[in-house]
């Protein structure tokens, strides 16, 4: 008779790292790459990664380098190392030899208004619409919309409240007399269906009491977009950065923009005045 395996216990180190996390309110997916992160570096040192010297760091980071490892990746390794020797192991000064590496950001693609449009009404379902036309109406990042709640939409001072913001921060987002009438649509729909209710999520996954994963709500934006026969490559990320360029290109002041995004540095923001240029251009 086969008897369950018990999970390994969790180390006083990883529960450490665990609770200065979720202290900070990050989201599940930043711990999961913290985690695996910081794995990385414990199998590169063969032992605890909080015995790691400042020399250690650095092969560590030779080695990937001369590994072919993405510039990108090597950056995000950075941040969950930075976070574990200062917040966690309370090291700064090991920390201090880790190197972010510069590296040209790409432009991001950005549909036309009339492809948004044709995406949305690709979606074949309400929730769908409706959750894309939030992606896109408020420019929320896909795990935010994932997980907004009902409660959420506030009709009285048309926002939407961003509780679970990246980086755990809270803000508020846009809401258009358009997308809330196709929120209410939705409310209506999903309680004669039984999966709304006034304390729950705004869009449940297949059980009513967790919200919509961002892996479904990525596949739903792909099926839109191949059913609107658009060419581009397109995620849900793609929803949030055609609603930053078309507010630039309506003239909204890109502070206004960086606020809306939430944005910590409006570098991030500038970004997009160069898609809007280009997009300015080619359509002239």
């Amino acid at each position: 008779m086969n008897h369950p395996v018990p999970d390994a216990p969790i180390s006083p180190l990883r529960q450490r790292l665990i609770d200065d996390m979720n202290m900070r309110r990050f989201s599940g997916e930043t711990q999961r790459n913290y985690l695996r992160d910081i794995g990385r570096l414990a199998t590169f040192l063969g032992r605890s990664p909080d015995t790691a010297t400042a020399d250690d760091l650095r092969r560590f980071q030779i080695e990937q380098q001369e590994d072919g490892v993405p510039v990108p990746t090597m950056n995000s390794i950075v941040s969950a190392l930075r976070f574990f020797f200062t917040q966690t192991l309370d090291r700064p000064d090991p920390a201090r030899r880790l190197v972010r590496l510069a590296h040209p950001r790409k432009l991001p693609v950005v549909l036309s208004r009339d492809e948004v449009a044709r995406l949305l009404n690709a979606t074949t379902c309400l929730k769908h619409q409706a959750a894309l036309s939030v992606a896109y109406g408020a420019g929320l990042r896909v795990a935010e919309v994932s997980m907004l709640k009902v409660a959420d939409v506030d009709s009285e001072r048309m926002l939407l409240r961003v509780e679970r913001g990246k980086g755990g921060r809270y803000r508020n987002a846009m809401l258009s007399e358009d997308l809330l009438t196709l929120l209410r649509q939705w409310w209506r729909v999903g309680r004669q269906q039984g999966v709304m209710h006034r304390d729950g999520w705004l869009f449940p996954g297949q059980h009513a009491m967790k919200p919509i994963s961002t892996r479904q709500l990525y596949r739903i934006v792909v099926e839109a977009a191949r059913a609107a026969d658009i060419a581009k490559r397109v995620g849900p990320h793609t929803l949030r950065h055609s609603f930053a360029t078309h507010l630039l290109e309506d003239g909204t002041d890109i502070r206004i923009i960086q606020v809306l995004l939430g944005h910590a540095k409006l570098n991030n923001t500038a970004l997009y005045a160069k898609v809007a240029t280009r997009t300015r251009l080619r359509t002239v």
